[in-house]
């Protein structure tokens, strides 16, 4: 009786092992920066709705992979990609629930590299070009609905759309994307870049 347990555990323990989740893989930016955006989202939060979610620059949107997978690619992606800076280019909007309001990023030459340097380690194949953005607002608005929150953010922060800052930290994160509360998210590693 006893055996078969401990049979039956480590056959659990193996799936668990092997069992895939999706994973994202974010830029940071500085604290100082986090704690300004933080307060934008919150504002907007209040009159829009939506899910509270860290501030990050989706490097690499949703891949599925084992927790082990996804760590050794993101140690050795955190080996090659080098600190770099970020501009706002605009406040804008998307179509879609994960990009309804967000910063848009100059796609400067540093921000796409990192991205596919990541990408290339993860075996990650983006279907469009890579559009490097900040997200404000996860939500599904109405057109006007976005436009008044992007009015707002300007708003709430009217330096917002000329800032620029550092990104030094990635992040490993689990995000099922199923989740629209982003209650299930979490950080699973953090690695600090190299200047």
């Amino acid at each position: 009786m006893e055996a078969g347990t401990a049979v039956m555990q480590q056959v659990q323990i193996s799936e668990a092992v092997l069992e895939k989740h999706v994973y994202s893989v974010w830029a940071l930016p500085r604290e100082e920066v986090r704690v300004r955006v933080k307060k934008l989202m919150e504002g907007l939060r209040s009159e829009f709705g939506g899910p509270q979610f860290e501030p990050h620059v989706t490097v690499i949107g949703a891949i599925r992979l084992t927790e082990a997978e996804a760590r050794d690619r993101f140690k050795k992606a955190c080996e090659t990609v080098k600190a770099y800076s970020a501009t706002v280019e605009k406040i804008d909007s998307g179509t879609f629930y994960y990009q309804c309001v967000y910063l848009l990023l100059h796609p400067t030459t540093e921000v796409v590299e990192a991205s596919a340097l990541c990408c290339s380690h993860f075996g990650y194949n983006r279907s469009g070009s890579y559009m490097p953005h900040l997200s404000l607002l996860y939500g599904d608005l109405t057109d006007e609905e976005k436009k008044k929150a992007q009015e707002k953010a300007y708003i709430l922060d009217e330096g917002i759309s000329s800032l620029s800052f550092p990104i030094s930290h990635l992040a490993l994160c689990k995000t099922d994307t199923e989740d629209k509360s982003c209650k299930s998210w979490e950080t699973v590693e953090e690695c600090s870049l190299q200047p």
